[in-house]
């Protein structure tokens, strides 16, 4: 079975969170080496491959390309049985080719602000593709299969008739080596991982830290200065550190003495930091909103969006369930692991590949 991996939305740089999920996927598909499997590679620029295995691979053009809905034209040459890409977008007009797509969330249709890296008339495409639900089902009904990363997602999807196709969840899961053991904090340390958009709605975070003396924040991600000293001015008495960005080894050695990870995020795709900070037994405070129930289940603490005095009182609340709540973030977080969810696409190809090809593939 030749199977080519859509790896173009790998970043040159730090990973993103699809780049993270299609990198991640990809070592742990290729670490099988299974003989009845041909792993190869589409990418779109070189630097690429300094985050993927040693496969072979093929340059195509990229993704932000207008001739996308008919990058099959280039696939179809390579005469792979199945190709997997990790977004939606990729086109898949003319193609003689099994195809599975994945879609992880629908938030943009929520919060349509597309990401500031993307060419102009990419980011106008994006508004316009997120006011209507039709460009999205011409995209995934393109597809044999459809992936996403949730159960959450994938009821979505079901609610707004999104496609015809089979849905499977693959899970996203954590790059960070957990640690096994955990200590009970003492310096009360919260951390907050997370852009600053406003449906993350960080000031809830902030706001709660009036009521928590004995705490103290750490706000991790990249931040514009104004927004930063927004924040700062909504708690001008609470202690609050803003990192202004971490590496992963800074990030892990928070996490390793934090009392908790906090989110006050009123919508979200996943949730990565939540199954991040449960592997290293960091208990998780959040919103009860449905995702964040599904990746933290009976492990989290949960408090109603906006409400800052709950966060707070939750936060209170672990100095008397602590070991229980870290040991059960541990266990919570097993689920998500990129050798299980590898397992998933696996199976999910191997299906799709014993199906009919497309007509004009047929040798």
């Amino acid at each position: 079975m030749k199977v080519l991996i859509d790896c173009r939305y790998v970043r040159v740089g730090h990973h993103d969170g699809i780049s993270r999920f299609t990198a991640s996927l990809v070592a742990a598909l290729a670490a099988r080496e299974l003989p009845d499997l041909r792993l190869e590679l589409l990418i779109s620029d070189e630097r690429q491959l300094t985050k993927l295995p040693e496969l072979p691979w093929h340059r195509i053009p990229s993704p932000t390309s207008p001739g996308e809905p008919f990058v099959a034209r280039h696939v179809n040459r390579l005469e792979p049985d199945v190709v997997y890409t990790p977004m939606q977008t990729m086109g898949s007009l003319g193609r003689r080719y099994r195809f599975v797509s994945t879609l992880h969330d629908l938030i943009y249709y929520a919060h349509p602000t597309p990401p500031r890296d993307l060419p102009w008339f990419v980011r106008v495409a994006w508004r316009l593709y997120h006011r209507a639900w039709w460009p999205q089902r011409l995209l995934l009904n393109g597809a044999d299969l459809v992936v996403t990363v949730s159960e959450t997602t994938k009821r979505l999807m079901r609610e707004h008739r999104l496609t015809r196709r089979d849905i499977v969840v693959v899970p996203n899961a954590s790059d960070l080596p957990p640690r096994v053991e955990r200590d009970r904090p003492t310096d009360g340390v919260l951390v907050y991982m997370g852009s600053f958009m406003p449906y993350k709605d960080v000031d809830t975070v902030v706001r709660a830290m009036r009521e928590l003396p004995g705490h103290e924040l750490h706000l991790l991600s990249r931040i514009a200065p104004a927004e930063r000293d927004r924040l700062l001015a909504l708690a001008p008495e609470a202690r609050i550190v803003v990192h202004d960005g971490v590496t992963d080894d800074e990030y892990r050695a928070l996490l390793a003495r934090a009392t908790a990870l906090v989110s006050a995020s009123r919508d979200e795709g996943f949730g990565i930091p939540l199954v991040e900070a449960m592997g290293h037994g960091t208990p998780v405070v959040v919103t009860d909103i449905p995702i964040f129930r599904e990746i933290g289940g009976s492990a989290a603490a949960f408090f109603p969006a906006g409400d800052a005095h709950a966060l707070a009182a939750r936060i209170r609340e672990l100095d008397a369930d602590w070991p229980a709540r870290s040991a059960a973030s541990r266990a919570r977080a097993e689920f998500y692991d990129w050798d299980r969810s590898a397992d998933i696409l696996l199976d999910v190809l191997r299906k799709v590949s014993a199906r009919p090809a497309p007509r004009r593939a047929r040798r």
